[in-house]
Parts: C-alpha cells; structure tokens; sequence
C-alpha cells in the first residue's frame, strides 16, 4: 500500500484530522497524509463493510474540475474510457496514459452536465495529474480546476449503506443505479453524491465543503457506524480484485498488463493518449501479465515478494498480498512473465527463506455485491 508507519513532517491532515484523534486512530502516512490506518482494527472493520455498513474518510483523494464547450472532447482526449453520448450524472472508471501506454492514475470521471465533468484522482497523484491535465489542455476551449483543497469526501460502503444514508443523512439515494452520480443540495448545502466505492459492495461516496463533511461524519458516528481505516481498504478493494496505483499499476505497469483492457475503448472517435501502444499492447501481447496466485498454505505472500516457475526460476513479483478475511485463504496479485499467466498453471512464491506452492487463478477472490 505504501503506507509508512512514521509519519512525515510535510503530510498533509484531512478535514476529519481531529476526528480520528478522538477515534484513537492509528494515523500513518500515505499518499502525502496523515489517515487513519485502523480504528478497531483492521479485522472488525473489515466484517462491518462486508456485513453491514463501514464509514470512510477519503478525504485525501483529489478532484479536478473540467468545465466549458471542449469538456467532453479534453475528457475523451485524456482518458481510456469512453463518455461520449452518455447521460448527465453518469460515472466511469478508467485510465490516463502516457504516450507509450504507460499509466498516469486510474480515476473516476463524474460526467455532471454536457459541458462539466468532475475527475477524482488519487492522493498520492494529484501535484503529478494536475501537471500533466495543464499540459494537456492546451489548444481546448475549457476551464479546468485543481478542486482538492475544497472538497472533503466520506465513503459509506456496505448492504445497510443505502439505508443509513437515507436515514441518517437525510440523502435520498434508493432510485440511484450503480456508478451514477447527483449534484443536490442538503441542508443547504451543495454537494456530490455516487453509488460509487473502492470495497466490493453497495455504497456511496459524498464530496461537499469541509464543515459539511465533518457533519456527516458526526451524524454516522452517532448512529453506531463502523468507523474504518486504510488497513480495511486494502483488504476490502484487493479481495475483489480492484487496483491499487503504485501497485497493480503504475507508470511501468499499463492497463492492458493489469487486464483493465474493458475500460479502454479503442474504437471511441477522436482516440486518446496512449491508444496506439496500449492497441499494439493488445494485439501483440506483453511481457508481464497481472494474476492472481492462490498458496497452498497459510503463509502469506507480501508486495516485492519473488514468484518462481515450478523450475524454481524467478519470473515476477508479488503487487499485493493478504490472508483474506472473507475467505481465509493465503492469496497475491502478481505481475509475471506472461507465459506463465494461464490459469490453473501452478508457481511458487519466496517468503524469506522457504518457497511455498500456488496456483495461478482469477484475480478477484471474493464476489462483488453491487447494487445494479
């Protein structure tokens, strides 16, 4: 995950600083902030997303705004996926790339009006995206706005997330369908909300002022919801087989290599940046390819751990590894020379000084629970 346990002088605090103080939080630096690694622990928190409802700050992600007659055409330009013709408070998930199909960040892309978008990036990205999106606007007709220091942003995941959301919240959110999104006003105050989230279940994440965040965190807290960490994150969103950036992805690691070639939409007009090599990716293979890899033993593989051939030879390495809670199963995502990426093809994994045996297998090890 990259997370450090000692914190940083320069990292940053999110809105809800405080509030994880009172919570007695495990704060550790990530992505440039200070956040809360556990609160109860990773293991109960991890449950209460699973079985009913967990809180999240996410405060730290990034938002950049994209607004004017070209808002479209920049966001098709920039991104893999394809908004063309979609309808107000749609959302897509999908990439930016370098020319040479390498990633820049995966993001959410809010499509809000014909002429306004709202991107979500990750904390860990965004001086990096915010450069690269000025670079990239140049010749198109739009307004675009690093928003991240205005918004505070709050993730409710879990099967009672559509309840407590409505009732505790005061947030009509039942007739929303998944990956859509509304810009609304409550209690007077403007905000964003989407049937979005980062855990494998139902939920909603909510982007408004930092006073109005720090009130619903209140309210949720007050009603008994779980609040959770980054360490429940991880093992929510890595059981389901979503990506992490620095991980499953990265500059050296495309979309077609992390199997995310569904959100690259090749045939969309007008292409985007990376389309070629990402094509010629596809159409000639890669080198490496991301898999999942599940041991036969209880020993758990971690991030930077050597996977072997069934020879003993290294072939790649492990991006992140866990004992899953769900499943209580030793389990990795690894990229690895392709040749031995089929399913079903047993491997080996190095921890410390002993090799453990595994078996190369689907990527996502615990089924998703989307409300569709």
């Amino acid at each position: 995950m990259g997370i450090k346990t000692e914190l940083e002088k320069k990292d940053k605090r999110t809105c809800l600083y405080d509030k994880h103080v009172g919570l007695h939080a495990m704060m550790v630096s990530f992505g440039g902030f200070e956040m809360p690694l556990q609160y109860a622990g990773i293991a109960p928190e991890h449950t209460a997303v699973r079985e009913r409802v967990g809180l999240f700050d996410v405060s730290h992600m990034g938002e950049v705004t994209v607004k004017g007659p070209e808002a479209e055409k920049y966001v098709q330009y920039i991104f893999t996926n394809d908004v063309s013709g979609a309808p107000d408070g749609k959302v897509f998930y999908g990439m930016m790339c370098y020319d040479d199909g390498g990633t820049v960040d995966d993001l959410l892309v809010y499509k809000m009006g014909e002429q306004d978008f709202f991107l979500v990036i990750n904390a860990a990205n965004i001086d990096k995206d915010w450069v690269w999106m000025q670079e990239q606007a140049k010749g198109f007709d739009i307004d675009l706005k690093n928003a991240s220091d205005f918004y505070g942003q709050i993730a409710v995941q879990g099967p009672q997330s559509e309840q407590i959301v409505e009732e505790v919240l005061g947030i009509e959110c039942k007739e929303m369908a998944f990956y859509t999104c509304k810009s609304i006003s409550a209690s007077h105050n403007p905000l964003i909300i989407s049937r979005t989230g980062y855990t494998g279940e139902d939920g909603f994440e909510i982007y408004a002022s930092h006073a109005y965040i720090n009130d619903c965190w209140d309210k949720l807290i007050a009603a008994g919801v779980q609040a959770c960490g980054l360490g429940c994150r991880d093992t929510l969103r890595f059981e389901v087989g979503l990506p992490l950036y620095g991980d499953e992805l990265s500059h050296d690691i495309s979309p077609v290599m992390a199997g995310l070639t569904m959100f690259v939409k090749f045939d969309k007009e007008g292409g985007f940046i990376g389309r070629d090599a990402l094509l010629r990716q596809k159409e000639e293979g890669v080198a490496r390819r991301l898999v999942g890899i599940e041991l036969h033993d209880k020993a758990i593989p971690r991030h930077g751990y050597a996977v072997l051939n069934a020879e003993g030879e290294a072939i790649g390495e492990v991006t992140t590894g866990y004992h899953t809670i769900s499943t209580d199963k030793s389990v990795c995502m690894a990229l690895i020379d392709s040749r031995y990426a089929q399913l079903g093809t047993p491997l080996q994994i190095q921890i410390r000084k002993k090799v453990f045996p595994g078996v190369v297998v689907k990527k996502r090890f615990y089924d998703k629970h989307y409300k569709k």
